[in-house]
C-alpha cells in the first residue's frame, strides 16, 4: 500500500481523489503548502499530488523546497492543477516538475490511470 500525499486546497478535488485512492493507498491530505512541507519530511509518502495555487507558498515554491530537501528530493511529486499557460507550466518545469496534469482536461478515471502509473 502506497502512501499519497495531497497538497491541495480544492476540497471536490481532494474529496474526489480520496474516494479515489482510498481502498488501494493510505491517502493523507494538507490545504497549504507549509503543511505539505511539514507533511512529506515527516511521513515520507512515496508520492506528492501538488496544486499550483495554494493559500500560502504557492506549488512551485513547495516543488523548489522539496528538491533542495535531502528527506524529500527523491519522492514522486504530480503537479495537478487548471494553470496551463506557458509561463507556469515553464516555472513548473525550471523547479524540476516533471509530472504536470490540469486538472479540468481529466476525469478522475484518467487522474488515477496516472497515479497508477507513477507509483
Amino acid at each position: 500500500m502506497a502512501k499519497i500525499l495531497i497538497i491541495d486546497d480544492d476540497q471536490a478535488v481532494v474529496s474526489n481523489l480520496v474516494q479515489a485512492l482510498k481502498d488501494k493507498h493510505e491517502v493523507l491530505t494538507v490545504a497549504s503548502g507549509q503543511e505539505g512541507l511539514a507533511q512529506a519530511s515527516s511521513q515520507q509518502p512515496d508520492l506528492i499530488i501538488l496544486d499550483v495555487m495554494l493559500p500560502d507558498l504557492n506549488g512551485i515554491e513547495v516543488l523548489k523546497a522539496l528538491s533542495r530537501d535531502i528527506k524529500t528530493n527523491n519522492i514522486n511529486v504530480l503537479i495537478l492543477t487548471n494553470l496551463s499557460d506557458h509561463d507556469t507550466v515553464s516555472k513548473i518545469i525550471a523547479a524540476g516538475g516533471r509530472e504536470y496534469l490540469v486538472k479540468a482536461d481529466l476525469s478522475i478515471n484518467e487522474i488515477t490511470e496516472k497515479i497508477e502509473s507513477l507509483l
